[in-house]
């Protein structure tokens, strides 16, 4: 493993309301879950530091209070972001359509591409995930995409090591 200094970079969670963003995110860095939903309003910032081939990265993780479309609020979130984690529900397939039109938006506001992974949540329900095999398929055609539960943490760490290694990429 390189021993190379941390290095961080500002991510942003995407996606409609009551997809699991901030589920994850506690997930991911603190390694619980809570069943109670609070909605959030804002933006929350947290941090995870992933060991990489490269060395260590800090991914600064901005969890944006959940839409289906950029508000000005939100837009101002986005300013220096290297890398986009999209979260759709999987028992609510419009939500897949609102993670990849909020990525569209994005980069338009930026006038950039951005690293970006898709998280199909809630694989723990997934006997009642209404997003069909066939356009699972066709999402994983167009960028990575993981099924994850924040419940669980199944495909969680694999989803933002794989986010990790694609900003890394782009260095």
């Amino acid at each position: 493993m390189n021993t190379q200094v941390s290095s961080a970079r500002k991510v942003c969670l995407l996606g409609d309301f009551a997809v699991g963003k901030t589920s994850l995110v506690a997930r991911a860095v603190r390694n619980t879950f809570s069943a109670a939903y609070l909605t959030t309003v804002g933006v929350k910032v947290d941090s995870k530091a992933l060991a990489t081939e490269r060395g260590e990265l800090r991914l600064v993780l901005w969890d944006i209070a959940g839409a289906n479309a950029l508000d000005q609020m939100r837009s101002n979130y986005l300013g220096g972001s290297h890398g986009l984690l999209l979260v759709a529900d999987g028992t609510r397939s419009d939500s897949v359509a609102v993670a990849l039109d909020l990525r569209e938006q994005t980069q338009r506001l930026l006038n950039r591409e951005l690293p970006a992974v898709l998280l199909l949540n809630k694989r723990d329900l997934a006997n009642e995930w209404d997003v069909p095999p066939p356009r699972i398929r066709e999402l994983e055609a167009q960028l990575p995409t993981f099924s994850t539960s924040a419940l669980s943490g199944e495909g969680v760490e694999a989803a933002f090591s794989a986010l990790a290694a694609a900003l890394q990429a782009a260095q």
